[in-house]
C-alpha cells in the first residue's frame, strides 16, 4: 500500500516528522486530503484509504514518537499540532485541503478545520467525538485501548481484537492485514498523544467555528467511541450529515471499506454549496 507513496523526513515547526504523500505531484481536479490518524497509529495503518481514493492527492504524517517520527522533545496540544500541520502544508506548497481524521485524529481534524478555516474546504470525521465531553465507550475496551501493549504484543492484540474493534473485521483479517501494518509507538510518543487531548473539547466551539460541510461516519457497534458521540457532533455542527455503518466496530473504515469509500467520495464530489462558492470567489 506504500508503493505509490512518497515518504520523506521533514523538519517542520521545530519537529521532525515522517511524511507520506500520494499523487501530490500529479495534476488533479481535486484538493488534497490531509489525514490525521488515530492514537499510536503509523501511516501504514490507513494507507489503504489513500490507495482506494486514487483520484485524490493525499497527505499523512506520523505524529511525534509514532511510526518513524522521532520522539517529541516537548509535549504538544491540538493548537500546536494543527499549526505544525499548516506549516507542513506550506512546505509542500498546498494552500487548501479537505480535512479527514479518525478517532483521536478526528479531534485534531476538528481543531485544524476551526483554527485554519480558510485552508479547510470540507471535513470528514470518522469514529470520533467532541473530546472530553464524549460518551465513554465500554470500560473493558477503554482499559485495553489505553494499554500500548496492543501494539507490541501480537498475542495480546489477537486475544482482545474483538473487544477493542468489534467482530466486523474478523480476527484473522486483523492479524494478517491491519496488525501487519502497525508499528509500536514509543512510550513517550504514546503518552504525549494521550496528554495532547487532556481537557480538550470542541463542543462549545463547533456551532460557531466549524462551518464547513462535514461528513460524520460512525459505527453502530463501536465499543470505543459509541454512536451517541456521532449524533452529538451532528447536533453541534451546523452543516453536517451523519452516516452510520451497520455492524461497524471502531475499525469500520477497514471492515466496511467499500461503503466508507463510497460515502467519502460522494461527499467530497458533491457540487459546491452557495457558501463555498461565495468563499471561493
Amino acid at each position: 500500500m506504500m508503493n505509490d507513496a512518497v515518504v520523506t523526513m521533514e523538519d517542520v515547526a521545530g519537529r521532525t516528522l515522517r511524511v507520506a504523500t500520494w499523487r501530490l505531484d500529479q495534476p488533479s481536479e481535486h484538493l488534497p486530503v490531509l489525514f490525521f490518524n488515530g492514537i499510536g497509529a503509523n501511516i501504514e495503518a490507513v494507507a489503504p484509504l489513500a490507495d482506494s481514493l486514487s483520484e485524490r492527492p493525499f497527505i499523512m504524517f506520523d505524529m511525534p514518537g509514532v511510526g518513524e517520527s522521532p520522539d517529541p522533545v516537548l509535549p504538544y496540544n491540538p493548537f500546536t499540532i494543527s499549526w505544525t500541520a499548516a506549516q507542513l502544508l506550506d512546505k509542500l506548497g498546498v494552500d487548501e485541503v479537505d480535512v479527514m481524521g479518525i478517532s483521536w485524529g478526528g479531534g485534531i481534524a476538528q481543531h485544524f478545520a476551526m483554527q485554519h478555516a480558510g485552508r479547510s474546504r470540507r471535513v470528514i470525521l470518522i469514529a470520533t467525538s467532541a473530546g472530553m465531553l464524549m460518551m465513554p465507550g465500554s470500560p473493558k475496551a477503554l482499559t485495553k485501548m489505553a494499554n500500548p501493549r496492543r501494539y507490541v504484543d501480537a498475542d495480546y492484540m489477537i486475544k482482545n481484537f474483538e473487544t477493542l474493534y468489534g467482530d466486523g473485521l474478523g480476527k484473522s483479517k486483523g492479524k494478517g492485514g491491519h496488525m501487519s501494518r502497525l508499528k509500536p509507538p514509543s512510550p513517550r510518543g504514546y503518552m504525549y498523544q494521550l496528554l495532547c487531548m487532556l481537557g480538550w473539547t470542541s463542543a462549545p466551539a463547533l456551532p460557531f467555528l466549524l462551518k464547513q460541510e462535514t461528513l460524520i461516519l460512525m459505527g453502530d457497534d463501536d465499543a470505543i467511541v459509541p454512536l451517541a458521540n456521532g449524533k452529538f457532533l451532528n447536533m453541534l455542527i451546523p452543516n453536517s450529515e451523519l452516516v452510520v455503518m451497520e455492524g461497524g466496530g471502531h475499525l469500520f473504515l477497514l471492515s466496511h471499506e467499500e461503503e466508507c469509500v463510497s460515502s467519502i467520495r460522494d461527499f467530497l464530489d458533491c457540487p459546491p454549496t452557495e457558501e463555498e462558492e461565495s468563499q471561493a470567489a
